[in-house]
């Protein structure tokens, strides 16, 4: 084995090494300076609650680390919550990702353990791990488990849509919606539909950097405790044989993480950080490899918000390996896995116990389920849609634009019974992208104008610039870029104008003549609600945040610097 880079920090008999080991020593074994020291990346929090529980998983890891001869060091780091924090935890994810990577190169640490469950947990966790790169494993959190409200399964973050909707309409009244807010949080864990969180934990394992059979195990369940132990076994064997994220997240293994995508009907947020994971690396993914690889992968797994079970159910179907199995030929056989193996290798003996939730590769719930990319004057660098949550009819469209130019105009706006809106109209919220906002938050599925709930209307197309929820749902065009506060054709859209939506053709246009384009300037209400930061995060995010068909990473943090550290701190 070559040398240990902890040894950077303990080798030797001089005045920087006695301090390093002298602090150190609150009762370890003599040798432990010697062995692989293994941190844990710990995003628990109360503030968290999806993350609340992976102390208790941590205890698990360090077992396993000690059992492998290596030493269990504990390191929490920036957790974001994504129910809690405001505006968006996407504001910090870049920031959650620099920290956690600056206290990985800058500790005397030879490998990491990831632990991670909510939205921004895992990606950031991804990245700093992909900049730093020494041996890292992932452990997902997992879901929590099935909740029920009036005698039915209730998915977190889906049913608060639909229910939400409902009360607007006055099909549900305030009291019963409230009822329902301690069914739908059952249990520890994070969202039990295919949100985010669980998109994010296969994406994990698709990547090859979970222990394969992990992701989706439901987060009360003891095998993730089991797994876990495990997981600190592994880790110390990756330190001792070197095996590194750049050994394992490629351009084949993206490759699998986009078949997987579209296979689970996986958020549409996996896009963006995906993007941002492969900039980490200086691996070359862009939108179109999400159309071409997974734009006609079937969709095969029938969970909320594209059908109708949840995390729990997966599970016991036979988990996101038993997914991959019936789309084993799509896959690339050559990518890795952190134990070493192929990805594919794990997936021989892999059956769907319940065809109800995993359909088989003949039955699909949808037959092309990927993500569609979106190009045309109002997306020049590119749009998406997730047609496995879209209502098929409105997937071609024309219709007459609505147009809010911030979160704040919509909520004052949308139910007023005066509004000039239809059921063929598009409602069009920009101000919301990475820099609008900022941090490009989930508001892109837009609530619907409550006289048209009342009148029966479910879905809409709905244009923005930011994001929606993994858990969301409908006609929803995303990550309009380049969005509307960096120049983008989407700040001068009016009311009245004329949108084509087509999605089978690609394309997203607005049908206004160019001289007239060129004759509009972008309306002071608009950019007045842009984003104008003066100090502190905000202003450095604002100025150097990337777009997001470039994963919205800050431009300064694109490519790994690498575990070295040239200097000592004495």
């Amino acid at each position: 084995m070559t040398e240990q880079r902890s040894s950077q920090w303990y080798a030797g008999n001089d005045r920087n090494a006695y301090l390093h080991r002298a602090w150190m020593r609150r009762g370890i074994p003599s040798d432990a300076f010697d062995r692989p020291q293994i941190a844990l990346a710990n995003t628990a929090s109360d503030l968290t609650p999806c993350n609340a529980h992976l102390n208790e998983v941590a205890e698990s890891v360090k077992m396993g680390v000690y059992e492998a001869g290596g030493i269990p060091l504990n390191l929490p780091v920036v957790s974001l919550g994504e129910t809690q924090v405001r505006p968006t935890a996407m504001l910090w994810r870049n920031m959650a990702a620099m920290a956690i990577e600056e206290m990985l190169r800058a500790n005397p640490i030879d490998g990491v353990v990831l632990l991670g469950g909510c939205d921004k947990t895992i990606p950031s966790l991804l990245m700093a791990a992909a900049s730093v790169d020494i041996p890292a494993v992932v452990i997902p959190g997992g879901p929590m488990l099935n909740g029920t409200f009036r005698g039915v399964p209730l998915g977190c973050g889906t049913d608060v849509w639909k229910l939400s909707e409902e009360v607007r309409a006055g099909k549900l009244s305030e009291k019963l919606f409230l009822k329902s807010e301690s069914s739908m949080i059952r249990s520890r864990g994070h969202c039990n539909t295919m949100g985010t969180a669980s998109t994010m934990a296969i994406m994990a394992e698709a990547l090859g950097t979970v222990m394969p059979g992990l992701a989706g195990t439901p987060a009360p369940d003891s095998r993730l405790l089991e797994t876990a132990h495990e997981t600190g076994k592994l880790a110390v064997e990756m330190v001792r044989e070197q095996r590194r994220p750049s050994d394992i997240i490629t351009k084949e293994s993206f490759h699998n993480a986009i078949v997987a995508l579209a296979a689970i009907g996986g958020s549409t947020n996996a896009v963006v950080h995906l993007l941002a994971i492969a900039g980490r690396l200086g691996i070359d993914l862009s939108l179109d490899d999400f159309d071409r690889i997974g734009a006609d992968v079937p969709l095969l797994v029938n969970l909320q918000p594209a059908g109708k079970y949840l995390m729990e159910d997966l599970f016991r179907a036979g988990g996101p390996l038993a997914v991959l199995q019936q789309v084993k030929d799509l896959l690339d056989p050559t990518a890795v896995t952190v134990t070493g193996r192929t990805l594919v290798s794990y997936l021989e003996d892999q059956e769907i116990w319940d065809r109800d939730v995993i359909r088989v590769r003949e039955e699909p719930l949808i037959e092309e389920a990927g993500i569609s990319v979106l190009y045309g004057n109002l997306a020049e660098t590119g749009a998406i849609i997730k047609p496995a949550a879209a209502s098929p009819e409105l997937l071609q469209h024309r219709g007459r634009a609505v147009v809010f130019d911030s979160v704040e105009d919509l909520h004052e706006r949308i139910d007023d019974p005066d509004l000039d809106v239809d059921a063929t109209s598009v409602l069009v919220l920009r101000g919301c992208g990475p820099k609008g906002y900022p941090g490009m938050p989930e508001v892109a599925n837009l609530p619907l104008p409550k006289k048209l709930l009342e009148q029966g209307v479910r879905d809409m197309v709905r244009i923005c610039d930011g994001r929606m929820s993994g858990t969301a749902y409908g006609t929803v065009v995303l990550h309009v870029t380049p969005e509307a506060a960096a120049g983008g054709l989407l700040g001068l859209v009016e009311d009245g104008d004329e949108i084509v939506l087509d999605v089978e053709g690609r394309r997203l246009e607005l049908n206004v003549p160019e001289e007239e384009l060129q004759r509009r300037r972008v309306p002071d209400t608009t950019a007045g609600a842009f984003a104008a930061p003066s100090r502190g995060w905000e202003k450095l995010y604002v100025e150097h945040v990337q777009q997001a068909d470039r994963g919205a990473d800050l431009d300064f943090l694109v490519g790994a610097t690498g575990p070295d550290v040239a200097r000592e701190s004495h």
